[in-house]
């Protein structure tokens, strides 16, 4: 079974520093996140439901912050290349770490509020 300690190791140093920038905002962000692979990718739940993915590609990192988070951020996502329900970070940028954070308060709110006891 795949860990998401396997799934950076197989990326070169520069896309693999840049998916643990987010992988230590969720954990600082989140500290009761739970982290699996799903998907083929890092996939993180609070209450048992999805609150973020992300993946490295050739050119850019995906970040999957289900509909939801990129609908609520879309003024601000709207200068980088999306998908339905990505959004591509390319590598030759800075990742948005400050935009990220947002993101993933809004979700793990969202999903307190949808799921939490």
């Amino acid at each position: 079974m795949e860990t998401v300690a396997s799934y950076l190791a197989k990326f070169p140093e520069a896309s693999r520093m840049r998916m643990l920038q987010i992988r230590a905002l969720l954990m600082k962000k989140v500290p009761e996140v739970e982290e699996s692979i799903s998907y083929g990718m890092p996939a993180y739940k609070t209450f048992g439901k999805p609150l973020l993915y992300f993946a490295a590609y050739k050119n850019h990192i995906g970040l999957y912050a289900t509909p939801s988070g990129h609908t609520h951020f879309a003024e601000a996502l709207s200068k980088y290349k999306q998908g339905k329900g990505s959004v591509q970070f390319p590598n030759e940028q800075p990742l948005p770490l400050d935009l990220i954070a947002q993101i993933i308060a809004f979700r793990e709110e969202e999903n307190r509020k949808r799921f939490g006891n």
